[in-house]
């Protein structure tokens, strides 16, 4: 039942949505910050229904530790389609996602997406990946924030797939903080079912990292955002599984 309400909700919504995507278009041809804002507030409402309709509890933690005053680069493990949508209303940013190639071939929302800011990337195309990274450097540089999974790819494991270092280098272009994310449970909505079920999601959001305070003789940032992200979600675990 739960399933049928999301698919047909979701669906409704990229359908009646497109003339309110239409007026988001227009106020961006007049000022684009006040479209982005626009495009994601009318975005955020339809993620509010679907996660209720999920009956998804979820639990955020550390939002205190999100900067207010600049854009930054989240950087979050990656389990589940839920997990855009639990990152756009819990984030407090207007922030663009980079996401796999794929969902640009959605209709509407793709459409959505771009106008939020979103990039799509092909990891296989060397050139166009680079493309990505230097338009996301760039948003940031405008002021919007970015959000990047750096496994590359959902994980159901309990154990993280390397990050991909490449991912950084839009804080380092960018010279903005780098928030580490992780995300507890969100699979446990829809991919470890056969269907959507109800469950207990624990969000976390990191201390900033700057790409500029490393440790000494440390040049990689992947494996000290990744160390991150594990501590927080061995901690997470508890909350949601009480082990």
């Amino acid at each position: 039942m739960r399933s049928f309400l999301v698919a047909g909700f979701f669906t409704l919504f990229l359908i009646v949505s497109i003339p309110l995507y239409i007026i988001c278009v227009v106020i961006g041809l007049i000022n684009r910050k006040a479209g982005v804002v626009c495009s994601q507030q009318i975005v955020n409402v339809a993620f509010r229904i679907i996660l209720f309709l999920t009956g998804c509890e979820r639990t955020v933690l550390g939002q205190e530790n999100i900067p207010k005053d600049v854009p930054v680069l989240f950087t979050g493990n990656h389990k589940s389609y839920a997990d855009i949508p639990l990152a756009y209303l819990t984030c407090q940013k207007y922030v663009g996602f980079i996401a796999k190639k794929e969902i640009k071939k959605v209709p509407s929302l793709s459409w959505w997406m771009t106008n939020m800011n979103c990039l799509f990337i092909d990891r296989a195309d060397v050139r166009q990946s680079l493309a990505v990274i230097k338009k996301a450097i760039d948003n940031i540089k405008k002021g919007y924030s970015m959000f990047i999974m750096p496994e590359g790819t959902r994980n159901h494991t309990d154990k993280l797939h390397p990050f991909k270092e490449g991912s950084f280098k839009i804080a380092e272009k960018a010279g903005c903080p780098i928030v580490p994310v992780a995300i507890t449970n969100s699979d446990g909505i829809y991919e470890l079912n056969h269907g959507i079920r109800k469950a207990k999601v624990v969000i976390h959001y990191g201390e900033p990292i700057y790409p500029g305070q490393l440790p000494e003789g440390q040049k990689q940032i992947a494996p000290i955002v990744q160390k991150k992200v594990e501590e927080m979600l061995a901690q997470d675990r508890k909350l949601v599984f009480g082990d």
